[in-house]
């Protein structure tokens, strides 16, 4: 089997889930507000958030292609959980930094929490390795919710 064909689903998939966040990281108008807030103790440089957030998609992207090959009776269930927790997930960064509402945007995580637990809890019953690509990200946005929190908490 040639490389692309093997791994077509996988490129293409994750390049729409990253051209996705892109556009979500255009329309949310940059991270001025983040810059200039104050933030809680650990809170990561910023070159870590790209960085982190890339991995973090292509494990994601990878997971669902796994899902989405499976002959799971879940999978359907599965990948719409999978996309609407993409989406909440596009729309944190324009209520945060486009928006400027760290509080609203606070509750928009939990929701994505919840969301991305659901799916995740899913994801593991059609396939385990692709429920385990999902807990880096569920782990990170724990971090999220401590860095949204914390800005919350020291900018009101």
């Amino acid at each position: 089997m040639k490389f692309w064909e093997k791994y077509k689903p996988y490129i293409i998939t994750t390049a729409v889930v990253l051209g996705l966040a892109f556009l979500s990281n255009i329309l949310s108008g940059g991270t001025d507000a983040y810059a200039y807030a104050n933030k809680p103790p650990l809170s990561p440089p910023p070159i870590v958030f790209p960085i982190v957030w890339t991995v973090l998609y292509t494990l994601m992207s990878i997971a669902a292609v796994i899902v989405a090959k499976s002959n799971d009776l879940d999978k359907d269930k599965a990948l719409r959980l999978f996309i609407i927790q993409l989406g909440i997930n596009y729309i944190w960064p324009i209520i945060f930094f486009g928006f400027s509402a760290p509080k609203i945007a606070l509750v928009w995580l939990l929701l994505l929490i919840v969301a991305v637990l659901l799916t995740t809890r899913v994801f593991f019953s059609v396939s385990p390795v692709a429920g385990w690509l999902m807990v880096p990200y569920i782990l990170w946005l724990f971090v999220a919710f401590y860095l949204n929190f914390g800005i919350v908490a020291l900018n009101s």
